[in-house]
């Protein structure tokens, strides 16, 4: 590790209240609606990131959201968020924030993504 960097530490995490879909819209440049929590425009395409109300049929994610020390000055932040649910084959989404990162996980894997991210060492507020 190169010196005058901070070492990343584990992290308090916060559940995000609320579900939420994630949609690829490949020919917009920007939703239609307001109704978004996150947007990002990539070459092919935008990604929103929006809640999802109880009654819709969508894939449901439920979001993992760090309490921003050090962030976006802790190298290696995300990646000892991330690194763990990987390795527990748990699929997930990132957004990045200034502060924090948004890592979304499935929400019928939720309780087991919080129990891997204890175990990696972080503490997880449901």
């Amino acid at each position: 590790m190169s010196e005058g960097f901070p070492r990343a530490v584990a992290q308090r995490l916060h559940v995000v209240p609320g579900r939420f879909a994630v949609e690829h819209l490949p020919h917009a440049t920007f939703p239609e609606d307001d109704d978004w929590i996150a947007l990002i425009r990539a070459p092919e395409g935008l990604t929103v990131i929006r809640d999802v109300p109880e009654f819709a049929e969508a894939e449901r994610w439920a979001g993992f959201y760090g309490d921003g020390e050090g962030a976006p000055r802790v190298p290696g932040t995300p990646a000892e968020i991330v690194g763990p649910l990987a390795e527990a084959g748990i699929p997930l989404f990132v957004a990045s924030t200034y502060h924090a990162d948004l890592v979304l996980v499935p929400d019928h894997r939720l309780k087991e993504a919080a129990d891997v991210l204890r175990d990696a060492g972080h503490r997880v507020e449901l």
